[in-house]
């Protein structure tokens, strides 16, 4: 007897009452319908990517990679000089990309093609670390049919792949190329910001692996202000050209939470010179639809009543 009171003691007590048959099938059909409790919203972080200070060594581009688990992109050689990644794709959510400005044409001469309109001809390298860049009023965000893209907590957008249904609204939307559709699954797939990271306090791996502080990760608002800083102390240096990508909105584009310190045109690194945002040509389609509608009615019943015998 006292075995088997000590066997029953063992037994996990739960408090829930006994549940038929009925209510566990309403339970399925509920359950998917319900929602859950949404994280508090958290300070809002973001990247600030000196261009200024990067060597091209792609150790984000491999950090990105190792903690995300994506798979390689293979060793082609692209011929665009060391980048051998060539873009950013659903396996590849962090892409360094190089920029060679070299001239053959003597000191004194005016600067060719790929350098800024006032300057000499130039000998360098531009380098940029690039990534999605977390815009505020995200088009893409915009556009998902699904809510598989969401604003996280942190106010970084993330693609919630077990909803994505692989539409590809949010790869035409983008106005940067960032999202890709994956072969594999058929989901879309981008930089997360490293939401998994951020969640157990910590700074996302690409970050983490920058050797030179080039990648800089934080709250959005003090990144401001150090980038900011920074472009004065550039032009206080010499470099009357250094200034903010991305850190401000425009008339066309929201602000982004991931931004750059450029010292050349923006479509020189690959990047629209003023990005627009789709979504606002949205209302002027949503009349022309509905004007067009109405003038196809209205000719339909006409040849309905020229018809009419």
């Amino acid at each position: 007897m006292a075995s088997r009171e000590k066997e029953l003691s063992a037994l996990p007590q739960t408090s829930d009452a006994p549940r038929g048959q009925l209510s566990e099938l309403a339970g399925r059909l509920i359950y998917p319908f319900l929602h859950g409790e949404p994280p508090k919203p958290q300070t809002p972080t973001g990247f600030y990517t000196d261009t200024t200070v990067c060597i091209g060594c792609k150790a984000c581009e491999v950090a990105c990679k190792q903690w995300n688990q994506l798979p390689s992109d293979g060793f082609n050689w692209s011929g665009n000089s060391y980048d051998n990644t060539n873009e950013l794709s659903a396996t590849t959510w962090r892409h360094v990309k190089f920029i060679e400005q070299f001239s053959h044409e003597a000191p004194g001469t005016p600067a060719s093609e790929g350098t800024l309109s006032n300057e000499q001809a130039l000998n360098r390298w531009l380098m940029m670390s690039d990534h999605c860049k977390h815009c505020l009023a995200a088009p893409c965000h915009q556009a998902c049919p699904t809510g598989a893209i969401i604003q996280n907590e942190f106010e970084n957008v993330y693609i919630q792949a077990d909803i994505c249904n692989g539409c590809s609204c949010c790869v035409a939307a983008c106005p940067f190329g960032v999202i890709t559709r994956s072969d594999m699954g058929g989901h879309s797939h981008k930089c997360t910001l490293c939401y998994d990271r951020q969640r157990d306090g910590l700074e996302p791996a690409c970050a983490k692996a920058c050797p030179t502080q080039s990648i800089h990760f934080g709250p959005v608002d003090e990144l401001r202000e150090q980038a900011r800083k920074r472009v004065e102390e550039l032009h206080q240096r010499g470099v009357p050209q250094a200034y903010l990508y991305g850190d401000a909105p425009t008339e066309t584009y929201s602000e982004m939470h991931s931004f750059y310190l450029l010292v050349d045109r923006p479509s020189v690194y690959g990047l629209p010179d003023s990005p627009f945002n789709p979504w606002l040509h949205m209302m002027g389609d949503y009349v022309r639809s509905i004007a067009g509608g109405l003038a196809a009615i209205a000719a339909l019943l006409l040849v309905v009543f020229l018809l009419k015998p």
